[in-house]
């Protein structure tokens, strides 16, 4: 079994580096493993106990010293910062400062910043670390493992600060490096190496993995237990294929199958990706994130199209649907309550497409969003007393623009004594209330029968005595149902649809109504929709990723064959920043409220009153 010390345990770098970047005097107490890749850096030379550091005066006897060891390129582009540990000062600490300086225009010479911006800070130090090696090798003076892996640090944070623009820690005031005068691909080939020589280990080694295991036996294990054991075969198996990799890369590999086995396999650093929110793939070569409001395209690989089909079939088989050519598609959702679209051929031409919709880990309130820009305090303010005096709410907005987010948010407002029905075709809404039944719709079976449809358990679930209905999207002609659950003293009920306006979605609306086969003339399917719904929220996505309430609109009545509105709130777009964010303001129309007497009847006609300015 390979083992590893505290020292080399995976992490980001980035976030190690922050506090620390103008500290030289913190070293690695264990170098990485070496292996030989027909590159050798120079060599350490013998310990001389009598020639002391030069600030030996200050060195604790027992100081930690680094064996004689050949860097090769490869290790020292797999080699990561590690400050865990305090190692007493008897490096020269200008010794550092003095390398990093002369090296950084150079590194930032063979470094493309546009590319470095775009790729994990992780696979950005090795890049660097393989520059580092190179002009070392140029240089008469040594340098220790220790003090090589400092450098890349130092540089790892000079050049994140130019590619991002952010200072990341305390850095002495210098000249600004030239301008770079082109791109290098090396760069990108170099951060590769590692990722590459650990597929081809994986393609290799995987046959015998799975002769020599009790697969049984393994899907009984956690995962904890079964990287330890299975760390250990790996370990044998490469020996025996005399496969050279160094520990990181062997913890890669072992963390890989285990994905594999246990989870969405490539997927799954993504999704441990807390800034990431949307996870799109399109066949086995092309993974798209969204990071910011922005979409991106990663490295993440898939080993052919079978393997993207394991994926998804592992996906849907935990909620007990099926996907394949009789059934080509589905929605679904992980543990964590996020939402998957699977498609796979024959209707996906390109191989099968997977749709990943992540929810944030931290719960998203009307405060936090109002901190983030998505509304402002007075709106917050108004949609908290509307969700308190139980108005129905239609949420309206496009794909991806914050619907399920903002319902979410809503239903903070509910109180807890209040049982809650919520109906979704896949369960993705995260309510915090004690009383909450959830329902979920089910698809047809292999022989087209047993399907459950939303406008079943909507009817459902008028006879479970609920106190709010919730539903997760009205899309056909559960509208009918809706609306009348709405009438019939279900106040405060939440759903949401797409629409780009609010005066649309009552058009949509009333069309999804006319899908239910009701022969309702239009009139009275409007006087419904009117007696109905009391508010209309507007969320739209804009074009520098973020997300803004752009419509708070009140369902006033009818005037004759018209449904009336009045906006209580809009969003006016007024240019754009410097840094590419949208600038604008969110205005009040300074209006009474038509809901000010229910809001008066739950006591909070004061506080509404001060938001709108009355």
């Amino acid at each position: 079994m390979v083992k590893t010390s505290d020292t080399e345990t995976e992490s980001d770098p980035l976030a190690r580096l922050k506090p620390r970047l103008g500290a030289p005097s913190r070293a690695a107490e264990k170098p990485p493993p070496t292996r030989d890749t027909g590159t050798t850096a120079p060599q350490q030379p013998a310990q001389d106990t009598s020639k002391k550091p030069e600030n030996s005066d200050t060195a604790p006897s027992n100081a930690p010293t680094t064996p004689s060891a050949a860097v090769t390129s490869s290790a020292a582009a797999s080699a990561k910062p590690d400050f865990e540990h305090t190692v007493a000062s008897y490096l020269p600490p200008n010794k550092i400062e003095a390398a990093r300086h002369s090296m950084l225009p150079k590194v930032l010479e063979r470094i493309d910043v546009t590319f470095a911006s775009k790729i994990h800070p992780k696979e950005l130090a090795r890049g660097i670390g393989g520059v580092v090696v190179e002009l070392l090798g140029q240089q008469s003076e040594q340098f220790t493992v220790g003090e090589q892996r400092q450098l890349i640090a130092a540089l790892l944070g000079d050049v994140l600060e130019k590619a991002h623009g952010v200072k990341l820690g305390k850095k002495s005031q210098e000249q600004e490096p030239a301008q770079i005068a082109g791109t290098f691909p090396e760069l990108e080939s170099k951060a590769s190496i590692a990722r590459d020589q650990v597929d081809d280990a994986k393609r290799k080694l995987q046959p015998l993995l799975m002769q020599r295991m009790d697969i049984g036996a393994a899907a009984k294990l956690d995962r904890s237990e079964l990287a330890k054991q299975l760390g250990e075969l790996v370990h044998e198996i490469l020996s025996e294929l005399k496969i050279h990799l160094n520990m990181a890369e062997q913890r890669d590999l072992v963390t890989t199958l285990v994905n594999d086995m246990l989870g969405l396999g490539p997927l799954e650093p993504l999704l441990a990706d807390d800034a990431i929110s949307d996870i799109m793939v399109n066949g086995p070569n092309q993974v798209y994130i969204e990071k910011g409001g922005k979409l991106q395209l990663t490295d993440v690989k898939f080993n052919d199209n079978q393997h993207v089909m394991n994926i998804a079939t592992r996906i849907v088989s935990r909620i007990g649907r099926r996907i394949d050519e009789s059934s080509p598609l589905c929605d679904a959702r992980l543990e964590d309550g996020s939402r998957v679209n699977i498609i796979v051929p024959p209707l996906a031409i390109d191989g099968a497409s997977i749709s990943i919709r992540k929810f944030s880990k931290k719960k998203i309130d009307l405060d936090s969003m109002a901190k983030n820009g998505t509304i402002s305090q007075q709106m917050c303010t108004v949609l908290k007393i509307a969700a308190r005096s139980r108005l129905n709410i239609i949420i309206s907005g496009g794909t991806g623009s914050g619907k399920t987010t903002t319902l979410n948010a809503l239903s903070r407002m509910i109180d807890a004594g209040e049982r809650v029905v919520t109906i979704e075709d896949a369960a993705e809404l995260q309510l915090q209330q004690p009383h909450v039944v959830r329902l979920e719709t089910r698809p047809p079976n292999l022989e087209g029968e047993g399907e459950i449809t939303m406008r079943e358990l909507l009817k459902n679930s008028l006879r479970m005595r609920p106190d709010r209905i919730i539903m997760g999207e009205v899309r056909g002609q559960e509208a009918l149902d809706m609306l009348q659950a709405m009438n019939t003293g279900h106040d405060g009920s939440l759903c949401t649809l797409h629409a780009n306006r609010p005066r649309e979605a009552l058009m949509r609306l009333e069309n999804m109504v006319g899908m239910g086969n009701s022969n309702l003339p239009s009139r009275a399917v409007r006087m419904l929709i009117a007696s109905a719904v009391d508010m209309i929220i507007q969320v739209s996505r804009m074009r520098d990723g973020g997300r803004r309430i752009t419509y708070v609109t009140e369902v006033v009545g009818m005037e004759g064959d018209v449904i009336t509105t009045q906006d209580l709130f809009t969003y006016e777009y007024l240019g754009e920043g410097e840094d590419g964010k949208l600038l604008g303001n969110f205005k009040s129309a300074g209006i009474r409220p038509h809901f000010h007497s229910k809001a008066e009847y739950h006591g909070l006609h004061r506080a509404l009153s001060e938001a709108m300015q009355l």
